[in-house]
């Protein structure tokens, strides 16, 4: 046993935490502030909130909110150089992931030179290593899903390529994040099904990754055990502070799990589909590849298939051996139903099956070192074959 473990970020969890912002040291004197171009955060009144807290301490900012739901290259450059106009000398992301991730980006490429695909090691990615680091990163979460206030990852879109790729490194860490689930009971029901899928697959491709270790297990099945009991209630009553409140811990757990393991290809071949159709939210798209994605890997590593159905609930005692595994797959399922999220088409986005192989070619292109971290060597056609399994 050998790994090692860092997870640099302090973080404010539970309601009204957003409040003890007011008080809590920044890392610097000027902030950036990430949004995006929706108007969720000045509605909510949370952007008024964080600049009136700014304020107090005597910290000034900048705004930048032209983020998209899936994030993209040229907002990255276009918020650095704001960034760089302004002085600002740190940067704060308010918002879902997509305004999260997009911070982490910006605040690299507010310090270093030439092009953030530069740093990219995926797909046309020219794989430089970061000189200069990143600007402090301050994460503000109002949605339960992508974890990213307690991992280093961000993702962006590379439009005219359609390569959609995740970066990360020791300076993309928030220093600080914040999660409040009073700042989530406002999200509409299919979003929050999204997102706590979302979450719940951060939690199993980090749990059946090779990469795994005792400490990224012991978040993974929590966050699995969570959500399994408390995102249909977040579903079904958005007000529910204790639904609202578990989901989101299992969110940031999964997050630590992005953190002490990794994601598998179930990622990457989700990261092609949004590319090449960017209004397919990723939850979504990651739920249409769910089911046929984990029947096929369920007997490539049946006790840790078993381990997740024991976490979602599943009394596994009684069924023969060889069915155990499955019996997470067809939990999965239940969970979609419960959720109102197992009708989903990719179809309904304008994808076509003659797409698969496509996406396929696409995700192993971009995203192919998530591949290397799957408990079986999938082939092209093998992962062409999952994706046309998984089409409706």
């Amino acid at each position: 046993m050998k790994f090692t473990y860092s997870i640099p970020t302090k973080i404010l969890f539970g309601p009204g935490s957003f409040n003890d912002l007011a008080t809590t040291p920044l890392p610097g004197k000027k902030a950036l502030v990430v949004i995006t171009a929706g108007k969720s955060m000045r509605a909510n009144g949370y952007l008024d909130r964080l600049i009136d807290m700014l304020d107090k301490q005597g910290i000034g900012h900048a705004l930048f909110d032209k983020i998209l739901p899936n994030p993209v290259l040229r907002h990255v450059h276009e918020g650095a150089a704001l960034a760089r106009e302004q002085g600002c000398d740190f940067v704060i992301g308010l918002g879902g992931g997509s305004s999260i991730d997009s911070a982490k980006s910006i605040a690299v490429m507010a310090k270093n030179p030439g092009d953030y695909w530069d740093y990219i090691s995926g797909g046309s990615g020219k794989g430089q290593p970061l000189v200069n680091g990143a600007l402090p990163i301050v994460a503000i979460a109002t949605t339960a899903g992508t974890g990213t206030e307690a991992d280093p990852w961000t993702v962006i879109t590379k439009e005219d390529t359609n390569e959609k790729i995740g970066f990360g490194c020791a300076e993309t860490f928030p220093v600080l994040s914040v999660v409040d689930p009073e700042m989530m009971l406002t999200i509409p029901a299919h979003l929050t099904a999204y997102q706590g899928f979302d979450a719940l697959f951060h939690a199993t491709e980090g749990y059946i990754a090779n990469v795994a270790t005792p400490l990224s297990d012991a978040y993974a099945l929590k966050s699995i055990e969570l959500l399994a009991k408390y995102l249909p209630a977040a579903v079904k009553d958005g007000s529910d502070l204790e639904a609202r409140t578990q989901v989101a811990l299992a969110s940031t757990l999964s997050g630590m799990v992005e953190s002490t393991s990794c994601c598998t290809s179930e990622h990457g071949m989700e990261h092609a589909l949004s590319a090449f159709y960017p209004k397919l939210p990723h939850g979504a798209g990651l739920i249409m590849l769910s089911e046929a994605y984990y029947s096929f890997f369920a007997d490539k590593s049946p006790e840790r298939f078993t381990a997740m159905a024991k976490a979602m609930g599943v009394v596994t005692g009684h069924l023969p051996e060889a069915e155990r595994p499955m019996a997470f797959v067809k939990a999965l399922v239940e969970l979609q139903k419960a959720c109102g999220v197992d009708g989903l088409k990719m179809s309904d986005y304008g994808i076509t099956k003659e797409d698969m192989a496509k996406c396929a070619a696409n995700a192993r292109h971009t995203m192919g070192g998530l591949f290397e971290l799957d408990p079986y060597a999938l082939s092209l056609d093998e992962t062409t074959q999952i994706m046309m399994n998984a089409y409706k």
